[in-house]
């Protein structure tokens, strides 16, 4: 399967968003939007006027690199998100967010989603209580998410489980940090997304 092996920091500086690609190091003077706030590449600093279909790239990229999912995965979601009921974009939003990698970050047991995947790809995390290592699963209401028993000795998962105990909880799970699990109870609503994302402009350019 493809992947982006690049620089992530180059990712939000294409963007122009802190993504929260490096975990921490987003939120520190290190973060490389804070410091070089310019597009890369050697007309990256020239100022450019964005025509309508530009800004709904960009959106589709912002979203796409915010979620770490290819191309072609990504149109896929967009594809289920224009079938179900209801708004296309927040459709696809909600199909993002109950990806089982992100699941894993909202449950605070990675500091990013790239390293969630990595966890998920380790093969570190149960779903309803069998082996599950595929990070692009889409979880449903009901679904279960836990530590592996083998893994709860981890000194970074003991980490991170005492930096989750502080942290905001997404209302459309139910984490329970003494059993290292998560439920999901609802469907992840737009407000629960606390990504400034403009999906309209996605769904506009997918339906040209």
């Amino acid at each position: 399967m493809a992947r982006y092996t690049g620089a992530s920091c180059k990712l939000c500086r294409r963007e122009g968003k802190k993504l929260f690609l490096k975990g921490d190091r987003c939120l520190s003077d290190k973060c490389a939007l804070s410091r070089r706030a310019t597009v890369p590449g050697q007309h990256g600093a020239g100022r450019k006027n964005v025509k309508e279909y530009g800004l709904q790239l960009r959106e589709k990229q912002t979203a796409r690199r915010y979620y770490g999912v290819q191309e072609k995965q990504f149109k896929g979601y967009y594809v289920q998100a224009d079938k179900k009921e209801g708004i296309t974009g927040e459709n696809l939003l909600s199909i993002l967010e109950r990806r089982f990698d992100n699941v894993v970050y909202r449950m605070g047991l990675a500091t990013s989603r790239k390293e969630a995947r990595q966890l998920v790809r380790h093969a570190h995390f149960t779903l309803n209580g069998k082996k599950a290592d595929i990070p692009s699963i889409i979880l449903k209401v009901g679904d279960v998410v836990a530590l592996k028993e083998k893994s709860r000795g981890s000194e970074k998962f003991k980490a991170l489980i005492e930096d989750a105990a502080t942290a905001v909880k997404p209302k459309w799970l139910d984490i329970d940090l003494d059993a290292i699990s998560a439920k999901v109870i609802a469907l992840p609503q737009r407000d629960d997304i606390d990504f400034p994302f403009e999906e309209q402009l996605i769904v506009e350019l997918y339906s040209k």
